[in-house]
């Protein structure tokens, strides 16, 4: 049996560990019992043959749910936004963050029920909930409430790089959200605070930085499966909310999952689009599934290499005019 939200005897005060919330019982134990040995606090010393145990008793679980709680994902309230919220819905879509995060599928702004959304993270960092809960009022009105769910300014999260050489870098950030952005061409006149050998032609930059941050969810068919804002959901349903404002991105085909869905969910989707019970935003708070386990703080690092090539060819062949 799981213990409930306090089943771990060690403390998460501690500026070098932070407690992790995992959901047990999903695909696969393999998974969770690397994540355990390699990044939990003493984790090589913990016992397979226990960790087993409890990841199954929470699988038989899940399978007592199927028939109570079947289609239940199906059901997830998905409302209109309420007439005073929509202008900082409109001021929101025309943001250069926004419309460059949706400018392929059509996205839409809604009010979704917390305790329902399909989730397909294993787990969330419950010491950053409660850093997050920290910050916003008991009972926050629905403006603060929607500029929470959507903010728009800049994340105050350090982030370390490096030249490893002349051609390799590193960035260092403690933020699950940390990521590479893309690769790009850039105009000379972009360029600032930089000083060069000579007249600059043009720049390659390789982006890095962070996500838009925005909570949101891909609506297939009934179903909300969250995306993004995980720990924010999290915060607000522990703080009694059951709606909230997000972005809903309906998908219609696979080939659409593709463009905005996590690997991980492109490639499970009938698990969390057609089970009967599939994995759900309230289990975060279910003590017969969830697992509290004290972790080794992460930092994130991006590596970023590029190679130059430098080759002569005719006119012709660079395909130039003449």
């Amino acid at each position: 049996m799981i213990d409930p939200h306090h089943d771990s005897v060690q403390s998460a005060s501690s500026a070098a560990t932070e407690e992790e919330i995992w959901l047990l019982g999903q695909p696969a134990l393999s998974e969770y019992l690397e994540f355990v040995k390699e990044y939990v606090v003493g984790g090589s010393d913990l016992d397979p043959a226990a960790l087993a145990t409890d990841w199954r008793s929470a699988n038989a679980y899940y399978e007592s749910l199927e028939r109570p709680e079947s289609g239940i994902a199906d059901t997830a309230e998905c409302r209109r936004l309420p007439a005073q919220l929509k202008p900082l819905a409109a001021q929101l879509s025309e943001h250069p963050t926004y419309r460059k995060t949706y400018d392929t599928l059509p996205s839409e702004f809604g009010m979704v029920e917390l305790d329902k959304l399909v989730v397909c993270q294993k787990s969330v960092t419950w010491t950053y909930v409660n850093a997050i809960k920290a910050r916003l009022a008991a009972k926050p009105d629905p403006k603060a409430l929607f500029q929470f769910c959507m903010p728009l300014e800049e994340r105050d999260l350090p982030v370390q790089g490096h030249a490893m050489g002349s051609q390799r870098f590193v960035f260092r950030s403690v933020s699950n959200d940390f990521r590479f952005h893309e690769a790009t061409l850039l105009r000379p006149d972009q360029l600032s605070g930089y000083t060069s050998h000579g007249p600059v032609s043009g720049v390659v930059g390789l982006v890095v930085g962070f996500g838009s941050n925005l909570l949101s969810v891909i609506k297939v068919g009934k179903r909300l499966l969250l995306h993004n804002g995980y720990h924010r959901a999290c915060a607000l349903r522990a703080m009694g909310v059951t709606h909230v404002p997000c972005v809903i991105t309906p998908v219609a085909t696979h080939d659409e999952l593709e463009l905005i869905a996590k690997s991980a969910v492109v490639k499970n989707s009938e698990f969390y689009f057609k089970s009967h019970r599939p994995p759900l935003l309230k289990d975060y708070f279910d003590p017969k599934i969830r697992k509290s386990l004290i972790v080794h703080k992460l930092v994130r690092i991006i590596e970023v290499n590029f190679k130059v090539k430098e080759y002569v060819v005719t006119r012709e062949q660079a395909g130039c005019a003449p």
